[in-house]
């Protein structure tokens, strides 16, 4: 039986950092062509790790005010998927969650806002790629494969991960300790163990794509930016512990013409964060009409 990891089996909420067929592929594609369609009125918000939909209750109440079709769902294994996750999640890597999403993209008939946070970010950038989006909004993205930790704390959390074995083989498990500081410090005292109880575990194998997308013989973090088109915004935090102002950055800078917002007063987790209401109304009032 696979082990699975405790405590210290770290980045686990901390990283809070998921094929089309052809001819939907290509509908979409022409919808990017010529000028500019009516935008759809649908936001896709795809969470991070070790989290699930429900990250995005704040936004999606904004969003849904101002008369958005808002759609939050759970990765496999996370949120209210998450029943056996210690054992599906195994073995579980970007390329599944991806999968999982082309899955739900087929259901719409016109691309909608792909919005993405951290792991989240990798996944919806990927989707983007294939035209499959009409904006692109980033929050907090972790980064894509080719983009090296910028800051000493970045190269501190991928050393310490070095330490635990052959992580990729099963599930790293929160650690609320490591993760109030890392990932809620943004978050009041009173409420970070209401939503710490809210995460789950998350696949070794997806953080292993993710930190040490140099040694991923299947590239699962890798995105080609260029055939890129829609409009894109990376907004970061300045009190991130996990994904630096400086590495976001460089992750907006595959973009030329994207917008970037690096806001006081937020950490990681700044959709849930007090003012995240105010984040996801000037989300919106920059969402191309």
């Amino acid at each position: 039986m696979k082990q699975i990891l405790p405590r210290r089996a770290f980045l686990e909420a901390v990283f809070g950092l998921g094929m089309l067929a052809m001819s939907g592929a290509r509908a979409f594609a022409d919808n990017r062509k010529g000028s500019s369609p009516e935008m759809a009125k649908d936001i896709v918000m795809v969470h991070g790790a070790n989290e699930g939909g429900w990250c995005f209750d704040k936004f999606k109440g904004v969003f849904e005010a101002l008369g958005w079709t808002c759609h939050a769902p759970d990765l496999i294994g996370h949120g209210s998927d998450a029943t056996d996750a210690k054992t599906r999640l195994v073995g579980m890597g970007m390329g599944d969650y991806l999968a999982q999403l082309h899955t739900l993209l087929k259901t719409f008939a016109a691309p909608p806002v792909l919005l993405g946070h951290s792991m989240g970010g990798i996944l919806v950038q990927q989707l983007a790629a294939e035209g499959l989006a009409s904006a692109l909004i980033l929050v907090a993205p972790a980064p894509r494969a080719g983009i090296l930790p910028a800051t000493d704390s970045e190269k501190q959390l991928g050393q310490d991960m070095m330490s635990l074995g052959a992580f990729w083989n099963t599930v790293i498990n929160p650690d609320f300790d490591l993760t109030k500081i890392l990932t809620l410090n943004r978050v009041s005292e009173a409420e970070q163990r209401i939503v710490f109880d809210k995460f789950g575990p998350e696949s070794g194998l997806a953080f292993f794509q993710m930190f040490f997308w140099m040694f991923d013989k299947t590239n699962a973090t890798a995105v080609d930016t260029r055939p890129v088109r829609c409009p894109v915004l990376c907004l970061i935090g300045k009190d991130d512990k996990i994904v630096s102002p400086a590495t976001a950055r460089v992750t907006a800078s595959g973009y030329p013409g994207s917008t970037f917002w690096e806001l006081d007063g937020h950490g990681h987790m700044l959709v849930i964060e007090p003012g995240a209401e105010d984040i996801a109304r000037r989300i919106t009032a920059w969402i191309p009409s």
